[in-house]
């Protein structure tokens, strides 16, 4: 109750970089806790514990903006209102990524591998597939990579509909596989400068990590505003399908304003997988 209570949807909406530093403690503490009591399923316990934290926020988010889309008539200012709550899920994402990044590189290697095991498999499984993806046509990598962000966004609907903040999951776990990711690409660009000592090895530390950020999340960042803009619109639903009856006219503006956010979460993803498959490699190799 103390960490959902640190921040609401009001709040969020005027002050929204906030919510970066409230991403920074809500798993920072899901790690330890997770560590020191459930130890066998720490990488999954840190998700579940670090979703549960949110929970008021997204829950109150959700019916705050249901609301709007009763009261704003038009359609382009009422895409500015779900605006604002994008834009603070946004830091908050980020908040995740940064302070699970972090807890990777700064715990000892023994700490961090038992913390992260299972996004560390996750990530092997990816580049395994990826090794093969390396070698078709972009057209081909391009149809991959759309097809399994567009799963993810699936179950990002579903998980919104009938769960409500239960989508965070599926995003906090992305963090934790992106965190994962950028620790393990600073790591391996340090490896060659371990036994350095002095301002260079912080230079190239601090490089190191602001190069693996801007990496992953140069199409990441656009992956996960679709996955928000899709969350926020089957929450949007499932609050319209409580509140108001089906043939109701208030219900049917509600439905058509949320099939306008998942056409845009769509284009989004399609934007962030041409920026992954033809912009990132070209900026960073």
């Amino acid at each position: 109750m103390v960490l959902e209570l640190l921040i609401n949807p009001k709040k969020a909406e005027r002050e929204p970089w906030e919510l970066f530093f409230i991403g920074l403690v809500y798993s920072s503490v899901a790690i330890f806790l997770s560590l020191y009591i459930f130890k066998q399923y720490v990488g999954v316990v840190m998700v579940f514990l670090t979703t549960l934290a949110c929970t008021y926020l997204i829950q109150g988010t959700l019916r705050r903006e249901e609301k709007k889309d009763i009261a704003v008539p038009h359609e382009l200012a009422l895409l500015k209102e779900h605006g604002k709550a994008l834009s603070y899920f946004m830091f908050l994402f980020l908040g995740f990524v940064v302070s699970f990044s972090l807890w990777y590189i700064f715990l000892p290697q023994g700490f961090s591998s038992q913390i992260f095991s299972i996004q560390e498999e996750t990530i092997r499984c990816i580049n395994s597939v990826g090794v093969e993806g390396c070698l078709s046509a972009p057209t081909e990598s391009f149809v991959k990579i759309f097809l399994n962000n567009f799963k993810v966004l699936l179950f990002v609907l579903i998980f919104a509909f009938f769960y409500g903040a239960g989508s965070v999951f599926i995003l906090a776990w992305n963090a934790t596989v992106v965190a994962t990711a950028i620790g393990i690409f600073v790591r391996n660009s340090l490896s060659s400068v371990a036994s350095s000592m002095g301002l260079t090895a912080v230079a190239d530390y601090f490089s190191s990590y602001s190069l693996a950020l801007l990496r992953y999340l140069t199409h990441g960042g656009l992956e996960i505003l679709a996955y928000f803009i899709a969350a926020l619109a089957g929450g949007i639903i499932s609050v319209a399908v409580a509140r108001h009856s089906f043939a109701s006219l208030k219900f049917r503006k509600v439905l058509w304003d949320s099939v306008d956010l998942i056409a845009l979460s769509l284009g989004t993803l399609f934007l962030a997988a041409i920026v992954e498959v033809f912009v990132t490699p070209m900026l960073f190799g």
